[in-house]
C-alpha cells in the first residue's frame, strides 16, 4: 500500500507519522525519547567553508540520523581519484586532494575527539549571520529543537549533531545506486523525515531559510505542511533585488533572531528588523514573506 493510501486508512494507520517521528528523532538522544510538540521548524543550508580548528564552547552533542546513508556516499566517493573529484565538483586540484583525504579519513562512530557539532563547524555567510559560537547552552538547546541543516552528505543535521569534515554540495551529480545525483539518492527521505517531525507538532510550519539548491531535496508534495519562504531584497538601481551574499547572511540573522527570541509563532518573524530589514506585506503573500532594506 502506498503512503497516500496508508494515510487514508484506519485511525491506527493515522498514528504512523508520530511513530515515524519517534523513529527519526530517537538516534539524537541516548535517553528516553518523548515527542515535545513545537509549532515551527527552520531549515538552513550548510556551508562549503568549515572550521575544525576553533574548539567548541559546548560539550553538548548528538549523532546524525542518516549516518548509514552518509557511509554509502563516502564509500562511493572513496572510489574516485582527486582528479575525478575535481571534475565532479568543479574545484581546484588542491581542494580535490584535501577532500579525497577527508573521505579516506572519514570514520564513524563520531565523538568530540574526532568530530565537531555541525552548527559550530560550518563557516560562511549564513553562519557569519548566525554567530553560533556566541550562543549559550540554553540557546543551543532551543536551536536543537527548532533548527535543521540540510546536507548533501548527512541529509539532515541538527545543530549539535557531530560531523566530520566533507565537501559534497546537494547539486553534485554523483551517480549512485539510487540514481544519477544526490536528489535521487535522497529521494523523499528528507521530506518524510521533516514531515514526521512536523506531524508531531500542534500547528506545523516549516520556515525555509535554505537555498534553492538545498531545498530542492525536500519536495513540498512529500512534506504536506505549510512552508514559509522569507525573501531578502536590497535596494539597487532599477528596484529591489536579491543579492546572494546579503541574502545568505540575512538567513543566518533571521535564524539567530528566532533563537534569541525563542520564537514559536512564525508570525513573530515578521517583526525581524535586524540590519535594517523590514517586512513588506504589500509585496508578500502567505508563502513568500519579503523583507527589504534600503
Amino acid at each position: 500500500m502506498g503512503e497516500r493510501a496508508a494515510r487514508r486508512g484506519t485511525a491506527g494507520r493515522r498514528d504512523a507519522p508520530r511513530v515515524a517521528a519517534a523513529a527519526y528523532l530517537a538516534p539524537f538522544f541516548s535517553f528516553a525519547f518523548t515527542i515535545i510538540a513545537e509549532p515551527m521548524l527552520i531549515v538552513l543550508s550548510p556551508a562549503k567553508s568549515l572550521d575544525f580548528e576553533t574548539p567548541p564552547h559546548t560539550r553538548s552533542h548528538s549523532q546524525p540520523a542518516f549516518l548509514d546513508q552518509a557511509s554509502q556516499l563516502v564509500a562511493r566517493l572513496r572510489t574516485m581519484s582527486p582528479a575525478q573529484l575535481a571534475s565532479l565538483m568543479s574545484i581546484s586540484d588542491p581542494l580535490a586532494a584535501l577532500n579525497a583525504a577527508r573521505y579516506a579519513q572519514w570514520q564513524p562512530p563520531f565523538s568530540p575527539a574526532n568530530a565537531k557539532q555541525a552548527v559550530l563547524a560550518f563557516n560562511g555567510d549564513v553562519y557569519d549571520g548566525l554567530e553560533a559560537r556566541s550562543l549559550s547552552d540554553r540557546q543551543l538547546a532551543w536551536a536543537q529543537d527548532h533548527l535543521r541543516i540540510l546536507s548533501g552528505l548527512y541529509g539532515i543535521l541538527r545543530p549539535l549533531d557531530l560531523m566530520q569534515a566533507y565537501r559534497l554540495e546537494m547539486g553534485t551529480r554523483l551517480a549512485n545506486k539510487r540514481g544519477r545525483n544526490l536528489y535521487e539518492f535522497w529521494g523523499e527521505r528528507l521530506a518524510q523525515a521533516l514531515a514526521a517531525e512536523l506531524d508531531a507538532q500542534r500547528t506545523p510550519v516549516l520556515v525555509n531559510l535554505a537555498s534553492e539548491e538545498y531545498f530542492k531535496s525536500v519536495p513540498p508534495a512529500s512534506l504536506r505542511h505549510r512552508i514559509i519562504q522569507p525573501v531578502f531584497q536590497e535596494q539597487r538601481p532599477g528596484g529591489y533585488k536579491v543579492i546572494s551574499f546579503a541574502a545568505k547572511r540575512a538567513r543566518g540573522r533571521m535564524a539567530r533572531f528566532a533563537i534569541e527570541g525563542r520564537i514559536a509563532d512564525p508570525l513573530r518573524l515578521q517583526q525581524f528588523d535586524w540590519d535594517g530589514y523590514r517586512y513588506e506585506p504589500a509585496v508578500s503573500d502567505d508563502t513568500h514573506w519579503v523583507f527589504r532594506r534600503d
